[in-house]
């Protein structure tokens, strides 16, 4: 049974319960407990800086060479928050609604509304770091709108809220970095997560300047590595990211909960050709004053300035009235793909559609358009070319983010004691689909003002451990292991390399189990995961050898994961005979082409453990009790 760990008393009562009855510890013996963080990205930089204000040890491991390049950089359209500037009827209930419906009703209440709870304490913490958010004349922070909601909730940073918000987090960390309490190892990658006795201990990790293995002990392993989105291999993402630190935990114990639910973005650049290795993000704040078509003609090759709105197909804004262009992600990314696959697609490999700033302009005037968006006019057309405040740019979907991963509880420890999870990492806050902007706001809220408490009341029943020894058999057991799976990826002594590997099954996701998945589609995947997966390690090719800097050894390690990570992903959607959110079965949707939601039946997080044996994964589901909202008919009409 999976025990969630959801408070008493009312939705709105919950957190409030919780931090009036957690244990704590006290100054002086949280100098003597010590916490390894994995990822330094905007919830570990986060935790991190928090951790050692209040006085305990902390070791934080990334793999960039500064914390500042973590990925968290490149969000850029804004983050959340329940403030109501605007006075428009927003509210905490509000945004809670908005998020469980955006996530189509497949994530937890509790989790759901403390993210909304805590968001007006984000802004205030970000403003007292000095993190500049735009503001008004009179001087009130300025908001927009994201998709998924009918009111102005996204605070924003013009295109650069996560780099600015990192750089917050950052200096916060930094201090402690000062003060002697946080101790940073850059260009480390975690290898495996150390368990003694069920708890984790502390992390195997190899130093990528030296080559060098090594042990790291502590009380506690908080994981903020970000999400596996970089699967698909053309993603939003950076060529860096990846999943194994959360694929080798699961491994040694951490279930992994909802892995096929994999947000596809709309508003990126369209891939232009097979040289490609990843795919730019533009943000969908742009769809505020951008409005998605296509020509109604298809294959209608005339410059979209010639082609006149009477012969335009607004799609969004015919489908979907009420939200228009700020339709949630995955059916933006859907209707997208069925215009594209209906003939209507432009560009020169018709696999885009146009996001056009005409009417804005003429509303507004250009100026206030380039002091909303100039630096992302300025990288479209630094990329294309185009200027786009004169025609339309060029926007298709890409995968992006994911709501799946690392099951947690409340207090967002994993099925693994002392084994934490933060940010995109864990599935515990979206659902099937994350709202824009929420990306932001999970990192932070996990980071600041969720795991100080929850992590502290777990490291309470720490106190009388006494340091955690690095030379315990079981550092010495998973060190082997560690040193053994190098050494057989660096032997294979084959002829194709990890980005060849990494490339097919990212062709193999995005056409099997992608934008749409059907029971045929993803049996098929499996069989070809599997096949793709022996070739690997028949054939795969690591030039140079484990004791150097060696970025290919570092690329077949995180293949070698996605090659077993891509076969539960396909099982999980195979699971789940039903639409929702960003998971989409073609032999379940309405008349329409809307999903259909199988409430009867699935209303669980599916969550898997992992099958030494080699055999299929086992499924544990955690039934998703809803007892202050009616899961609903998800419309956006």
């Amino acid at each position: 049974m999976l025990d969630a760990k959801i408070p008493e008393g009312k939705l709105q009562d919950k957190w409030n319960n919780y931090k009036a009855k957690c244990n704590i510890v006290n100054p002086a013996n949280k100098k003597k407990l010590d916490i390894i963080v994995v990822g330094a990205g905007l919830a570990g930089s986060s935790a991190a800086a928090t951790f050692g204000e209040l006085g305990y040890n902390v070791k934080v491991f990334f793999f960039q060479d500064s914390a500042r390049r973590a990925h968290s950089v490149a969000a850029q359209g804004g983050v959340n928050a329940a403030k109501n500037y605007q006075y428009d009827g927003d509210n905490v209930y509000r945004m809670f609604y908005d998020t469980i419906k955006g996530g189509d009703f497949r994530s937890r209440e509790a989790n759901t509304y403390r993210l909304a709870e805590c968001s007006a304490s984000l802004i205030d913490q970000a403003v007292a770091q000095g993190v500049p958010f735009g503001r008004e004349y009179g001087g009130y922070l300025s908001n927009r709108s994201f998709g998924g909601v009918q009111v102005k909730r996204t605070f924003y940073a013009r295109g650069q809220t996560g780099q600015q918000l990192l750089l917050g987090a950052y200096s916060a960390m930094m201090r402690q970095v000062n003060t002697g309490k946080v101790k940073l190892y850059n260009r480390h990658e975690m290898l495996d997560v150390v368990i003694i006795d069920g708890k984790a201990r502390g992390i195997i990790a190899r130093n990528l300047a030296t080559g060098e293995i090594e042990r790291h002990a502590a009380h506690t392993v908080v994981l903020a590595t970000g999400g596996y989105g970089k699967i698909y291999f053309l993603s939003t993402l950076a060529m860096g990211c990846n999943g194994s630190a959360a694929w080798r935990s699961h491994k040694k114990g951490a279930y992994m909960a909802g892995v096929s639910w994999v947000q596809i973005h709309p508003t990126c650049l369209p891939q232009s050709g097979d040289h490609q290795s990843k795919l730019t993000l533009m943000s969908e704040s742009l769809r505020n004053d951008g409005r998605i078509w296509v020509p109604k003609q298809k294959g209608d090759d005339r410059h979209p300035n010639d082609i006149p709105p009477e012969e335009r197909d607004y799609y969004l804004e015919r489908r979907y009235p009420s939200f228009g262009n700020l339709a949630p992600r995955d059916i933006a990314s859907r209707a997208a793909k069925e215009r594209i696959d209906a003939g209507h697609g432009v560009g020169a490999n018709k696999n885009a559609v146009y996001l056009d700033f005409r009417t804005a302009i003429n509303e507004y005037g250009e100026n206030v358009i380039r002091e909303r968006y100039g630096n992302l006019f300025r990288m479209y057309e630094k990329i294309t070319g185009i200027n786009a405040y004169k025609e339309p740019m060029k926007i298709s979907p890409a995968a992006h983010f994911t709501m799946g991963g690392l099951w947690v509880d409340y207090e967002l420890m994993t099925s693994v004691p002392g084994l934490f999870a933060l940010g995109e990492c864990n599935f515990s806050d979206h659902g099937a689909n994350r709202l824009g902007a929420n990306s932001l706001l999970q990192a932070c809220v996990d980071g600041y003002f969720i795991a100080p408490l929850t992590v502290g009341n777990y490291l309470s029943g720490e106190i009388k451990t006494g340091k955690i020894s690095a030379d315990h058999p079981e550092f010495e057991k998973t060190e082997k292991e560690a040193r053994e799976l190098l050494d057989k990826l660096v032997n294979i002594k084959g002829n194709k390399t990890s980005d060849h590997y990494h490339r097919t099954l990212g062709r193999i996701l995005w056409d099997k189990v992608g934008l749409e998945r059907s029971k045929e589609s993803l049996e098929a995947a499996i069989k070809e995961i599997r096949e793709l997966r022996e070739d690997f390690w028949q054939n795969l090719m690591v030039p140079g050898t484990k004791e150097e800097i060696n970025s290919e050894l570092e690329k077949a390690g995180r293949v070698a994961d996605y090659l077993e990570l891509a076969e539960l992903m396909a099982f999980d959607a195979l699971n789940r005979d039903e639409s929702c959110g960003a998971h989409f079965r073609s032999e379940y949707q309405t008349d329409e082409g809307e999903a259909m939601r199988n409430d009867d039946d699935f209303a669980y997080v599916s969550s898997w453990e992992f099958d030494p044996k080699g055999e299929e994964p086992i499924l544990h589901k955690e039934v998703l009790e809803f007892e202050t909202v009616t899961p609903t008919v998800r419309s956006y009409k």
